[in-house]
Parts: structure tokens; sequence; C-alpha cells
């Protein structure tokens, strides 16, 4: 039976993405104290899968995911899973709001609900918890008065829901990947994705140019952007990307190579259908079929024939 980890216990909104993960319904879903135990559980062969939150819409990527991936022995994302996040408030039955001072939850969920949690608990103390789950696992045994976490979590841990739809922002969402062993990527759709971390030779002017022209001179579009700390000094960054595109196109693969060349390394972190199933733009002189052209056009040239 294929076994997928998450972030535990039962009733995160990661359990949520990981029923969502293809073949899930026979799968066996195993929970997760961290997201760095369910990564290393892949690389060890404890369980098939990971999925992991990657990124929400309100609070951006999720560090301890992209360098959890960033690091460690390779592994590659095979899909994206994106789903609407909104919260409740979870607490002992016959708890009011008069009666909550501590509210617990994920790091995550505290920045996207900050509002809420000003005009209706004002005086409340924040207590972040190793997951939303974990929160409300943690007020059914009496450390905190209430948990921000999934309605369907309260059924979970004999709590009841006191508020729901609490959001700061309408139509927040957070992206989930599921992450596997090396493998040889999902075929092609025309509407993917590829990740990548991207690790500069040394700091100096331009760099950063220089790595954005092998993606912009292919018509490659990047859907995220942004720079991760090294952790061997001050000053030491690294790139993680999401570009659109497959490493089967003609163009990707040539970016790949590109980045190859001007940079210290390049941690392919995979190709997968994205989410959305939104189609890449592809413009004019950069699709397969003019790559095709362009190397018959060069292979004639060099055999002396005409052009």
């Amino acid at each position: 039976m294929t076994r997928v980890a998450f972030l535990g216990p039962s009733g995160t909104f990661t359990e949520l993405a990981a029923t969502q993960v293809a073949n899930a319904s026979s799968a066996e879903l195993v929970p997760f104290h961290t997201v760095l135990t369910a990564l290393d559980a892949v690389r060890t062969g404890e369980v098939d899968t990971a999925v992991v939150a990657f990124e929400n819409s309100v609070e951006g990527s999720v560090p301890i995911s992209l360098d959890g991936l960033a690091t460690g022995e390779p592994l590659v994302i095979v899909a994206e899973i994106v789903i609407p996040v909104s919260f409740a408030l979870l607490v002992r039955p016959g708890t009011t709001l008069g009666g909550i001072n501590t509210v617990a939850a994920h790091s995550h969920a505290e920045p996207q609900c900050r509002l809420w949690l000003r005009e209706n608990l004002p005086h409340a103390v924040f207590e972040p918890a190793a997951s939303n789950a974990d929160a409300a696992r943690e007020v059914e045994q009496g450390r905190w008065d209430a948990a921000l976490a999934g309605a369907f979590a309260a059924e979970r841990y004999h709590l009841e829901v006191l508020a729901d739809g609490i959001h700061d922002v309408e139509g927040a969402q957070t992206r989930f990947v599921a992450v596997r062993r090396p493998e040889a990527p999902p075929a092609a759709t025309g509407a993917d994705k590829t990740t990548l971390v991207l690790f500069p030779q040394h700091d100096h002017p331009g760099g950063l140019l220089e790595i954005l022209t092998e993606f912009a001179m292919r018509g490659i579009n990047l859907v995220r952007l942004e720079s991760r700390p090294t952790g061997v000094g001050l000053g030491q960054y690294c790139f993680s990307v999401d570009a659109e595109g497959h490493v089967g196109d003609e163009r990707m693969g040539e970016a790949l190579t590109g980045l190859r060349r001007v940079c210290a390394d390049v941690r392919y972190l995979g190709s997968y259908p994205k989410a959305d199933g939104g189609a890449s733009t592809i413009r004019r002189g950069v699709a397969d079929d003019d790559f095709a052209d362009a190397r018959a056009w060069l292979a004639r040239i060099r055999q002396g024939e005409p052009s």
C-alpha cells in the first residue's frame, strides 16, 4: 500500500490536501510532527510521498518547506494541490468569547486572522503550535482556551465551533506540493510548472540578471522568485524559482543548460501540472517547433547548404 506523509496530527489542512493526491483513496495517510520529518521519511523510504504546505496567498511561502527541499538528499515535486483556507475558532464545550485568554494555531494561521482576533479577542494571547490540529488537540487537553483550525477538526478533538469562516482576506488559498524520491516527471500537459533552486557562482554585479536572462530570452515566465539564505554565512543566498513550463519543453531544457553554466549549482525540484490547469503563453520563437527549425537551419549552414 502507498504511504503518504502529512503534517499531523489528524485534522490539518495538509491532511485535507493529501486526500486529493492521486490514488490517495487507497493510500495510508501517515501523520508526522514536522515538515522536515515528513520529508526525511520520503528520503529513507519509510513513506512513498509527502505532502507539505509550500505557499499561502496571504502569508507567502513556507520557509521550512522551501529550505527542506533545497537541502538534503534530493526530492522532486510531482503534483501541486491548491485549497481554499478559512479558519474556525474551536473551543471546549461551554466556552464563550469572554472566557478565551489564549488562542493557539500554526504560526502561518495567525497572520491570516490577525484583524479578526484584534476585533473579537483583543486581550487573548496567541500561542504558536506545531500545526492547527495540534493546537486543537492541546485545547482538548486543556492547555489553551481556543484553537484556529479547520472546522472539520472539531469533531476529531471533541470541540465546538464557536466561530467559523474566520479570515482577514477573502479567497485565501494555500498551495501544497506532493514530493517523492527522484523519478521521471509526469508527462507534459501544456499547463506545467517547474521548480528550481539556483545557487549563484558568487556575489557580483549583474549576477541575478544573468540568471533571469536565461529565462527571459527563452520566453519563460517566472511565477515565483525569492531568495533564501544558504546557511553558510551572511550575504550568501540561493534563489527559489517557479517557472511556467516543463523540463521536456525545448525552451525549458535550454534554460536549464544555460543555468547550469552560470550557476554554482542548480537543484531541479520537478516539473508537474499546474493546479489551475491554465496553459502557459508561448510567444513566437520559443515553441518546440521553433527550436527544431533553428537547429535544422544551423545544420544546413554547417553542411554548406543554402540557408
